[in-house]
């Protein structure tokens, strides 16, 4: 049987692009220290970009059929003196090896690639103890956010963007360069202190979508707990009524409207609040509240995660007349009226208000769909900051209102009958309707004429003289956002 290395060599000559072997006469030598996957899949990049690529290893006769034939594969030395700028693409507890390197590294840009294990939140960050081991290089941070089966495959959108930080300008610039001939999207992070954040970001978890998250987990909680006091425990504890079979079905349903509605009017309130703060203050260049910050960053959030609690909503009630109990209704229903000798049970009301209530709905799930879709930053490139924010803000707005008289036409007048507050709590379509008119009577409020021309004028500069201030150092880092309408 052949050696694992000799069936390996074949696959990456096989995969090989055309144009490999073609390096640009002007291109930089790339080296890399370190043959593990993500070393041979960034040597492939580099190679098929028209790099010349060098390779070290302590053991190259062993690892050169790891590569592709274009790819030399030396000592680490060797690697580091013919090459114009160097990947350590080495695990960090090793680093100590790479001591004999520092003639041959100095005044190079070396790039740590490196991930840590664990969050770092106190200690100097592993790129910036490889600048101190090697205080005669310039050490750039990049390409630890991309794996090696990005490098493999390409980049997509999702993990196009390649987080890059160091200290000196034109060793940034070298790998940049090197970071857009890949295929890739570089972003500045500043400098090498940046390292340890970059170094943390593989590690979080959707560190953005944690208010958001915890915000529908507690509304659809607090929710689907106020419909089961009134339409499951009430009628069981005042009339006999055992309808606990609509827990799964029924109750989650009628819960999820409630958490759409009142995230998507979240989307908005902070924006509102913040306007109404300008007004008072006189002066947009003060910032607002570390709370409200926090929350105007989460809008885009919690606007997709109302659109989940919508969508999620449309497909329960499709599935509606699929249960057997509501089966079994239909069947007791057609019973009792053939019984009772009643040819028609048409009733005109009923039927307009069913008729509005849906079509109502259609359209604001039709606009929160094309709120999402704008939020995805592949659409969101496509479009100029006016029509972003134009179908975030106005197109919002009136998915809003949509949805709000989506609630109001389900309750239609059942809000005047008695029976409706079961526990003495009032129906859930008015107590969901609270938040968004609230938010809908403020954004007509800003709207007066008289309003919006103040306003207006703050955020083109004007202020009151009685609020002209400097900005404490303590308050950098919170920005006073101009336009904070939209989502």
């Amino acid at each position: 049987m052949m050696p694992k290395e000799e069936i390996r060599k074949p696959l990456l000559r096989a995969t090989q692009h055309p144009n490999a072997s073609m390096s640009d006469p002007g291109s930089p030598v790339v080296g890399i220290l370190g043959t593990g996957d993500f070393s041979r899949s960034l040597a492939r990049r580099l190679v098929t970009s028209g790099f010349p690529v060098v390779v070290g290893s302590r053991n190259p006769k062993r690892c050169s059929s790891l590569f592709p034939e274009d790819v030399e594969v030396t000592s680490q030395h060797q690697a580091a003196s013919q090459a114009d700028l160097v990947f350590v693409a080495i695990h960090p507890e090793h680093y100590s090896t790479l001591g004999s390197l520092r003639e041959a590294l100095a005044g190079k840009a070396v790039v740590d690639v490196s991930n840590s294990t664990c969050l770092n939140r106190d200690g100097p960050s592993q790129a910036e103890q490889l600048a101190a081991m090697f205080p005669e290089c310039s050490v750039v941070k990049g390409f630890n956010v991309i794996s090696a089966w990005t490098l493999q495959t390409g980049p997509r959108d999702g993990s196009r963007q390649v987080l890059i930080c160091g200290d000196s300008s034109q060793a940034k610039n070298s790998v940049f360069h090197i970071c857009r001939s890949t295929g890739f999207h570089p972003v500045d992070m500043g400098t090498l202190s940046a390292a340890r954040d970059i170094e943390n970001t593989p590690l979080l978890l959707f560190p953005s979508w944690r208010l958001p998250a915890l915000a529908t987990l507690l509304l659809f909680l607090f929710f689907y707990l106020y419909n089961f006091l009134r339409d499951i425990l009430h009628p069981y504890l005042f009339a006999g009524k055992y309808v606990f079979y609509k827990l799964p079905v029924e109750t989650v349903n009628v819960t999820f409207p409630c958490v759409a509605l009142v995230l998507l009017a979240l989307v908005y309130a902070p924006g509102l609040l913040a306007a109404f703060l300008q007004l008072s203050r006189g002066t947009k260049y003060r910032l607002f509240p570390a709370w409200l910050d926090v929350w105007l960053r989460s809008r885009k959030q919690l606007g997709l995660c109302s659109f989940l609690c919508a969508a999620l909503h449309a497909v329960y009630s499709l599935c509606l007349p699929m249960r057997k109990s509501a089966r079994y209704k239909l069947l007791n229903a057609a019973f009792k009226q053939v019984k009772a000798g009643q040819e028609d049970s048409w009733v005109e009301e009923e039927v307009w208000r069913m008729e509005l209530y849906l079509s109502v709905g259609i359209l604001a799930l039709g606009l929160l769909s094309l709120l999402a879709a704008t939020s995805l930053p592949t659409v969101a490139n496509s479009l100029n900051w006016r029509e972003f924010s134009f179908i975030q803000s106005r197109l919002g707005y009136a998915a809003l209102v949509m949805a709000t008289l989506h609630a109001l036409i389900y309750g239609w007048d059942r809000g005047l009958d008695p029976e409706q507050y079961r526990f003495y709590l009032p129906p859930p379509f008015l107590l969901v309707a609270v938040v968004p008119c609230g938010v809908l009577l403020a954004r007509l409020g800003l709207a007066l004429p008289c309003v919006a021309r103040r306003l207006g004028r703050i955020r083109r500069g004007w202020e009151e003289k009685r609020h002209i201030r400097f900005t404490l150092p303590e308050d950098a880092g919170r920005s006073s956002m101009d336009d904070v309408s939209g989502v």
